[in-house]
């Protein structure tokens, strides 16, 4: 019983902080590698390649051992749009922002998504906004906080704030490059908070439509990859930056493929079973906190007052939308057990 109890709750909340401190560790790799002379082009369609490659023996072996619905020509289109919305949109755009900001930003504006998601359904009719309800109140208000924070981390830096200055000494590669645009990249990452919360709602309408999470991923990661290298090869047309060199590039790639494309994907999968979106997104807001600690001690990110008056406000806006998510599903049920009951006892209402 205690081992099935720790299974149930000790280990997705181990794994969900391995996979937000890796999710941080991967952004400040990837900037620590543009600092060092890669492109964010060359990063994502590198480390998307060998993702690909990566998942291509999973994918085969799944095929083999499992009885897959039929691919038709519509699921290949959305397959298609998958990748070129959460690879070739949302990574290029996402690096680019990293890359004129820091990684301390990206995930502060990561936060946005639920609110930008929630927005996006109601504008397509594929959620119902009563405001008379409690939780879309929550839901409306913390959108406009979250996208409140967003504007003053990016508009409002405010005085440098120390931190572990004992570590001034150790080498660093400097984050903060002299053409570095807070602003731009702040722009660069909302559009690409908006990229994801459209690919949430594809990828959820084709989990519904498609349920074979594998296939899924590889075919979004080959279409993605295609996608983002013709793009890349068209805009970046220098040969020396496609030439890999054995430094931090070659390192942030390996761990982006390694992590992003094969473990983070996996584990999300298997917590989203055990414990559902919303549990899952909780720990959003953490990777704010971890980034701050591996910006500040290993890359030199410089922490001003208004990253942090942002963060925390972004994180009170996610988490009353995420309440907001969590009470509507509490009073569906609720309402569900209360029409069974009432059925149970007029057997009449069932003809």
């Amino acid at each position: 019983m205690g081992l099935q109890t720790y299974m149930k709750n000790g280990v997705p909340f181990i794994v969900m902080v391995i996979v937000e401190s890796g999710e941080v560790g991967m952004i400040t790799l990837g900037k620590a590698a543009m600092n060092n002379g890669m492109t964010n082009l060359v990063y994502v369609v590198y480390y998307n390649s060998l993702g690909t490659l990566l998942l291509f023996p999973f994918f085969i072996f799944h095929l083999f051992r499992s009885n897959r619905p039929p691919l038709t020509l519509t699921l290949l289109l959305r397959f298609f749009l998958l990748g070129l919305i959460g690879i070739c949109f949302l990574q290029i755009f996402a690096y680019a922002g990293i890359n004129y900001s820091s990684p301390t930003l990206a995930t502060a504006m990561g936060n946005l998504i639920p609110g930008f998601t929630f927005l996006l359904a109601v504008t397509l009719r594929m959620e119902n906004l009563d405001i008379r309800r409690l939780s879309s109140q929550a839901k409306v208000l913390g959108t406009i906080i979250a996208i409140s924070g967003a504007f003053v981390i990016t508009l409002y830096k405010g005085r440098l704030i120390q931190m572990f200055s004992s570590v001034s000494n150790v080498p660093h590669i400097q984050l903060m490059s002299p053409q570095s645009n807070w602003i731009l990249g702040g722009i660069f990452l909302a559009i690409t908070c908006i990229c994801s919360s459209m690919w949430n709602i594809l990828q959820t309408a084709t989990v519904k439509a498609y349920p074979d999470e594998q296939t899924i991923v590889f075919f979004f990661c080959f279409f993605g990859t295609i996608q983002s290298a013709i793009f890349s090869l068209i805009v970046e047309r220098n040969p020396e930056a496609w030439v890999l060199r054995p430094d931090i590039s070659m390192i942030a790639i390996v761990f982006a493929a390694v992590f992003g494309s094969v473990f983070r994907t996996t584990v999300f999968t298997w917590c989203l079973r055990m414990k559902g979106p919303v549990y899952v997104s909780m720990f959003k807001p953490l990777g704010m906190v971890i980034a701050v600690i591996l910006g500040t001690i290993f890359l030199g990110d410089a922490l001003y007052l208004g990253s942090i008056i942002g963060g925390i406000t972004i994180a009170v806006g996610f988490y009353m939308v995420m309440w907001g998510q969590a009470k509507e599903k509490y009073t569906a049920v609720d309402d569900f057990c209360v029409l069974e009951s009432s059925t149970a006892r007029n057997p009449l209402l069932q003809k």
